[in-house]
């Protein structure tokens, strides 16, 4: 394994490749321990950005050692250096353009792609070490390797890219299911099983092999396609696990230990990631893969009826105004608005009068994990303003007004007492319980999830329709022509 030994090439150079060898070891060590502490330093939200950094650090040591292993750039098999360096450039100029200007409403759908860019990139590796040698076939560990980098590359890949196309509603962002669904899919993932096997016994059949590729494909999509609505952001976390355990697969694929570190910490932390959110919902991550092909063949639910109450936002302000408790409920809608910035401004005019404000952040608010949080940290919001659900969920009938902002799923009542809800035992933010709620919306539609929210009937809710940017800037506005 690269490394870990002198490798061939090394070995025939003597003693400057021994010392190489030594350096390319190293190096590959300090990057994973720069890996592993940045990953911890990421769950704490001060230490979050040097984490970052850190990792990046890492990741370009990595790069660096992998450019001088002579096994890998010296090789006369391998790409030129100039054409390593140019996918470099234009690569990481890709990454960076991308990552500077997509707006806050887009980050789900990008890392989405990015997602299926590692899942892409597993799938080539796998597919090059496969025909690297026409008619010297690989081993039978080599073709059990790859063909697991294939399998869960593919899948990763159009999975993730039917999750950016629901996202960036491209395609319907609710369950698509067909008769029989379940059956199909448990098929095709025993056929790409028994496929790997059979490659990995008999690794020089070509036709196993691409056999094995396209199923990957297809059962990436129908995988991904059952799945929508508020389950958006477990799907995003899995398949970021997915990317990791294929760039693991990839290492194993090329004995590069760095790959299958990374790959590893990456796939580790998408699971457990995974694992939160779904216990946050009370539900498990087979109930939110297989929840909606359930659901399909039960019965169709009537929807909620009764008496909506609106008023302009103007109106809105006189309750505000009086207000010595405030709660905001930011969700996708905020995003969507880019309304981060004036919620802001609004707080500090309710602080101005001598209210309390808070913000209560949902586990799944948003279309990715930590949406909310990213949105408001981007506008300046202190991070002790914003509590968890659990924690506001304890003080909210005490809680004068609380303003819903673009949510809808992670405040819907029925979510307790409803069992033949979607979201049945779903914990939520409890806004219901505070004096006043007001919604803001921009229509009478159900939003992402198609699920009625039964809070919109309650008594001591009002629905402010309209932009919530524009709503806001209108408080915010009434505030400060009454100084």
């Amino acid at each position: 394994m690269t490394g870990l030994h002198l490798t061939p090439t090394l070995a025939a150079s003597g003693t400057l490749g021994a010392i190489l060898e030594i350096v390319i070891t190293v190096a590959y060590l300090v990057g994973a321990v720069m890996f592993i502490f940045g990953l911890k330093m990421m769950n704490r939200v001060k230490d979050a950005r040097r984490g970052n950094i850190l990792s990046g650090i890492g990741m370009a040591i990595a790069v660096v050692a992998t450019l001088i292993n002579p096994e890998i750039t010296g090789n006369p098999a391998s790409l030129p250096k100039i054409l390593i360096a140019a996918g470099l450039i234009i690569g990481g100029g890709i990454g960076y353009w991308q990552a500077s200007t997509v707006p806050m409403t887009g980050m789900p759908q990008l890392v989405a792609l990015f997602n299926g860019f590692g899942g892409l990139a597993s799938l080539l590796v796998g597919w090059a070490e496969y025909t690297a040698r026409p008619g010297e076939p690989v081993s039978s560990y080599t073709a059990f390797v790859i063909s697991l980098a294939v399998l869960i590359g593919g899948v990763t890949l159009t999975g993730s890219l039917i999750a950016w196309a629901k996202l960036q509603e491209v395609m319907t962002g609710k369950p698509i299911v067909f008769p029989g669904m379940p059956v199909f899919n448990a098929a095709l993932g025993i056929g790409a099983l028994v496929l790997g096997i059979l490659l990995t016994i008999n690794p020089a059949n070509t036709t196993i092999f691409y056999a094995l590729l396209g199923l990957s494909l297809v059962l990436g999509v129908l995988v991904t396609i059952p799945i929508g609505g508020a389950d958006m952001p477990v799907v995003i976390a899995l398949l970021n696990s997915y990317s990791g355990m294929a760039a693991g697969m990839a290492g194993f694929v090329l004995e590069n230990m760095m790959l299958i570190v990374a790959g590893g910490l990456v796939g580790a932390s998408g699971i457990i990631l995974s694992m939160v959110m779904c216990k946050a919902m009370n539900r498990s991550l087979s109930n939110v893969l297989f929840g909606a092909m359930a659901a399909a063949s039960g019965p169709k639910r009537e929807g909620k009826t009764g008496e909506i109450k609106s008023l302009p936002a103007p109106d809105a302000y006189p309750v505000l105004e009086a207000a010595s408790s405030v709660v905001f409920v930011p969700g996708y809608g905020m995003a969507v608005a880019q309304a981060q910035h004036v919620i802001k401004e609004l707080a500090e005019q309710l602080e101005d009068h001598g209210c309390e404000v808070r913000f209560a952040i949902h586990p799944v608010a948003g279309r990715m994990p930590g949406h909310m949080n990213v949105l408001l940290a981007e506008a300046s919001v202190s991070y002790d303003k914003l509590w968890e659900m659990d924690a506001i969920n304890e003080v909210m009938e005490g809680v004068d007004v609380a303003v819903v902002v673009g949510a809808n799923d992670t405040v819907n009542p029925e979510a307790r007492h409803d069992k033949s809800s979607p979201i049945f035992g779903m914990p939520i933010i409890d806004v219901d319980k505070a004096r006043q709620v007001f919604v803001l919306k921009r229509g009478k539609g159900t939003g992402f999830s198609g699920i009625e929210n039964e809070l919109f009937f309650y008594p001591n809710t009002t629905m402010i329709y309209g932009d919530a940017k524009e709503t806001l800037a209108t408080l915010v506005g009434e505030f400060k022509s009454a100084e």
